[in-house]
């Protein structure tokens, strides 16, 4: 039997261009030989739907897509995904389903069992789990069929009280099939590759897994779809970060071949390759499936926007990059120098608004309320809000989007101005840790300078007062970011983190801020997710807690 595998970018409530995206591909595999060829997990309506699919409409959307498919699907069979209606009384109102479509029509139907319900997903909000597990019969082949969650409960605590492949293999499948949407974070990777290398083992059978890939909003899906035999080897990896289209044969004796070169990493990317890849899809999808092209933000000359401007340029072209550089009394000249020096680097766009006369005007006009009070937090956010004023006006008048430029550690902390500099309509390096934004650019420039080695090596700042470095309101990065990652990543205590030898009063401190900054996470922008823990959907946090506080 010769299995195709389609790891394709879809796009959320596209239902004519996945439709169509997934009939070019079931034409590919048939004039290529195939017998089958397999979708991701929810590939007719795109993954995560969320509240989209609390309509009728978009329910229905996705039985006519599927209907459409089923036409197109003759001489070959398929497998895709979409959500289907839970025909009992009795449970939610939808199932996660998997559709085994041959000559046209829907042979079987398959419904997700395990239903995550943590971090990013809330797929037990919408989906009904099911019962009841039975394999599909093709070609001489049995084959036992589940949806990505359903293989990840052979761990050592497992989540849920079932496991579906107990029950299937009871049934003597020949076989393992599992279409998935798994987002990407940079340490997935290696625990996916083992927990699919274990149930392959575990029930000595070949595994075909399809995985999606693109971005949706702040999610990032990576692909590497997998191909294990039935000793558990890892017998293929499909690229990462891009769509893909591969071709198996499984013969009589389980043995799996292919003619294609394989494509198994050698070695596993670093994290911070693995977050340039991620970022760069994160950032074109979300411009490319919100119908934008072109991209503004605020260069500073520091590092953060520094990054953020090399990462858009190289995700959108220069030519749809425009870097507005901002200066304010307090800039220091060797910034502006560093931000120009970057632009014709990148040959992005770039225009010069100075905002020391935007700043003098809102400072006069509040004189009589502020009546000669001591300068302080109140005239630097003016500043920031100043510079967001223009940016939005540009965005306005020209159609941009605003790059949000705050990294993690500044948003863990609340190191940042509300409807200033944590305005944007999409954040890219809000997950990624000032330590990791430092790493980033070193990896940008590993062929050329591009960022400015002095972005890089001058001590931050903020530049909303004379001589301010990020370090007279914050700890060390090497030791904020290690202390940020055990409370916020690992959902360690301050007395754990104290243990680990941090000092007590700067934990507390760190932890104090993190909390009391929940309101301005509330308002931020959406964040491009690459790590296990980010902020956002994913961390879900009252504002007016006193936990640890």
């Amino acid at each position: 039997m010769k299995i195709a595998l389609a790891q394709l970018n879809y796009h959320i409530g596209n239902f004519e261009s996945n439709t169509a995206k997934i009939i070019d591909h079931i034409q590919k595999a048939r004039n290529n030989g195939a017998d089958l060829i397999v979708f991701s997990e929810l590939c007719v309506c795109g993954y995560p739907a969320r509240d989209f699919l609390e309509f009728k409409e978009f329910i229905s959307q996705c039985a006519d897509a599927a209907k459409t498919i089923a036409e197109a699907c003759t001489g070959i069979a398929c497998i895709i995904g979409l959500p289907t209606p839970n025909h009992r009384v009795e449970g939610k109102e939808l199932n996660n389903s998997a559709y085994f479509i041959e000559d046209g029509k829907v042979k079987a139907v398959v419904n997700k069992a395990l239903l995550p319900n943590y971090d990013i997903f809330d797929e037990y909000r919408y989906f009904e789990p099911s019962t009841e597990f039975n394999c599909i019969d093709f070609k001489g082949h049995r084959i036992a069929l589940t949806i990505c969650e359903d293989l990840w409960n052979t761990i050592e605590n497992p989540l849920y009280i079932t496991r579906p492949m107990d029950t299937l293999i009871q049934q003597q499948p020949d076989l393992m099939i599992n279409i998935a949407a798994s987002p990407f974070a940079y340490t997935h990777d290696d625990e996916r590759i083992a927990i699919l290398k274990d149930n392959a083992s575990r029930y000595k059978l070949p595994l075909f897994y399809v995985n999606t890939v693109g971005a949706q909003t702040e999610l990032i899906f990576d692909g590497g779809s997998l191909v294990f035999d039935n000793t558990g080897k890892l017998v293929d990896e499909l690229p990462y970060f891009e769509e893909s289209l591969a071709y198996y044969t499984l013969q009589d004796n389980s043995e799996i071949t292919f003619t294609h070169t394989a494509t198994i990493r050698m070695e596993p990317e670093s994290d911070i390759d693995q977050i340039h890849h991620a970022l760069i899809l994160g950032i074109q999808d979300y411009f490319y499936k919100s119908g934008f092209k072109q991209a503004i933000l605020g260069l500073s000359g520091g590092i953060d926007s520094a990054v953020v401007c090399a990462l858009a340029a190289e995700a959108l072209g220069a030519e749809n990059v425009m870097a507005v550089l901002l200066p304010s009394k307090f800039s220091s000249d060797h910034s502006l120098k560093d931000a120009e020096d970057l632009v014709n680097n990148l040959g992005c766009k770039h225009e010069i608004v100075a905002i020391k006369h935007i700043t003098d005007a809102f400072e006069t006009a509040l004189h009589p309320q502020f009546n000669n009070l001591p300068f302080n937090i109140a005239e630097e956010n003016i500043q920031s809000r100043s510079r967001a004023v223009v940016l939005m006006a540009m965005c306005n008048k020209f159609g941009y989007i605003l790059l949000n430029t705050s990294n993690k550690s500044e948003a863990a902390v609340g190191y940042g101005t509300l409807y200033g500099d944590m305005c944007g309509g999409i954040s890219v390096i809000g997950d990624v840790f000032k330590t990791q934004v430092f790493e980033l650019a070193r990896h940008i420039n590993r062929e050329r300078e591009i960022i400015p080695i002095n972005s890089i090596t001058k001590p931050p700042s903020a530049e909303l007062r004379p001589g301010q470095k990020d370090t007279d309101s914050l700890p060390e990065y090497d030791i904020l970011d290690r202390i940020l990652k055990e409370y916020v990543e690992h959902r360690c205590s301050s007395a754990e983190i104290i243990k680990m030898g941090f000092d007590e009063a700067i934990v507390r401190k760190v932890i104090r801020l993190v909390n009391i900054a929940e309101h301005k996470r509330y308002q931020t922008p959406p964040i491009l997710r690459v790590s296990p823990k980010a902020f956002g959907m994913g961390r879900r946090m009252p504002i007016v807690g006193k936990y640890m506080q």
